[in-house]
């Protein structure tokens, strides 16, 4: 079976990791640029959300949506034996997803309901493409994948809702917190054993990742149950000790993928580096459940840290791999992986210790932005230009 039509049109839109990829790291990092002066109040912008608002909105419904489709619409193809979302189709995703961006951030000139309808709309398509996708090769497996997009579209439903009607987001964005650290357990279970087996067998035969199996199952379920109840209670010692079993289970499960013996893969390391942000936020969420931490501690630890560190490992693995490029981490893509992890390690270090939040701000907001817009510059040229011989 052919992998891919015959395309003669733009490379960018020959397949999905490449727009969404590229637009979504590009984004990320200027987002955060942007940020920075408005949360000083040196910048104003013409959204109808609140400052804090915007930023926690575009990280949560804007750049990850982009990465999430660009890992969907190049996966479910291996999945399902179908041909790949191309050209004018592709096109029309992309398209949704950059009004998306332009309505939010000039929503307060444009309404805060057409804003929220164009918004919406692009996970929409997603959703609705991914489960035709999906059910059309039969492949009932993956559809709980579909079913948690589908929840991440509530969330952003929900907190377009609450932001016009009561002023600032709350439940909508647990909710899309909580959808995007459970597609991280769902998905990094499944790609991050494997990577390393694969790379483990070759090169340095020994102990191997654990497979997925029943115990990984119990912990996705724990992990899913302690975040359904945080995003309804955030306080107390029940909640506390929901999130922090599930933190140490994730620790028991990232030990068990044998990442201490993938030291000279960079390529596979990053995706347990990434990971060991998941239990830290849960760990981190569970103390601030009973006053030793503030909240933010833990939710930037998963949504700088985990979402921040899984999404640029599995860009740039994919990126190498559908560009026809050896897979090897250049001096180029570890300074990626580097400034991720500083950017992470600086924002949840600014919400633990607020007398130097300020350095720490700046610190976090610029290896940030190095890590998402070094990607646009590394990986640019060869997501915007097929292989010599490939079509």
């Amino acid at each position: 079976m052919p992998r891919l039509r015959a395309y003669e049109g733009p490379a960018l839109l020959s397949y999905g990791f490449r727009p969404f990829f590229l637009l979504g790291s590009i984004y990320a990092g200027l987002a955060v640029l942007v940020w920075l002066p408005v949360f000083y109040g040196e910048l104003a912008l013409h959204s109808a959300f609140a400052p804090r608002d915007w930023h926690v909105h575009e990280m949560l419904y804007g750049y990850l949506p982009a990465v999430i489709t660009g890992f969907l619409f190049t996966a479910i193809p291996n999945w399902t034996g179908q041909l790949p979302i191309q050209g004018k189709p592709l096109l029309a995703l992309v398209v949704a997803w950059v009004a998306g961006r332009v309505a939010v951030t000039i929503s307060a000139d444009v309404g805060w309901l057409p804003a929220a309808a164009v918004d919406v709309g692009f996970l929409a398509l997603v959703v609705a493409a991914a489960a035709r996708e999906i059910l059309a090769g039969s492949n009932w497996r993956n559809l709980k994948v579909v079913v948690l997009i589908a929840l991440l579209l509530v969330g952003n439903t929900a907190f377009h809702l609450e932001a016009h009607f009561h002023g600032t987001a709350d439940y909508g964005v647990r909710v899309g917190i909580a959808v995007v650290v459970l597609l991280i357990t769902l998905i990094g279970g499944r790609i991050i054993p494997s990577f390393t087996r694969n790379w483990l067998a070759r090169i340095s035969p020994g102990r191997l990742p654990s497979p997925f199996g029943p115990l990984d199952v119990a912990i996705v379920g724990v992990s899913a149950a302690a975040l359904a109840a945080w995003i309804f209670v955030q306080d107390g010692p029940l909640i506390g000790i929901a999130l922090g079993l599930a933190g140490l289970l994730n620790l028991v499960r990232l030990v068990r993928w044998a990442g201490d013996r993938t030291l000279a893969d960079r390529l596979v390391l990053v995706l347990h580096v990434g990971y060991f942000f998941v239990p830290l936020g849960l760990l981190l969420t569970a103390a601030a459940a009973i006053g030793l931490l503030p909240g933010s501690a833990g939710i930037h630890a998963w949504m700088a840290g985990a979402a921040g560190t899984m999404t640029l490992a599995v860009m740039t693995r994919a990126s190498l791999g559908h560009t026809g490029q050896p897979p090897i981490a250049s001096w180029s893509t570890q300074t990626i992986y580097a400034a991720v992890v500083v950017a992470a390690l600086a924002r949840i270090c600014a919400a633990i210790e607020p007398s130097r939040s300020e350095a720490l701000l700046h610190l976090a907001a610029g290896a940030w932005a190095l890590a998402f817009l070094g990607f646009g510059v590394v990986f640019g040229p060869a997501l915007l230009h097929r292989p010599k011989g490939s079509r």
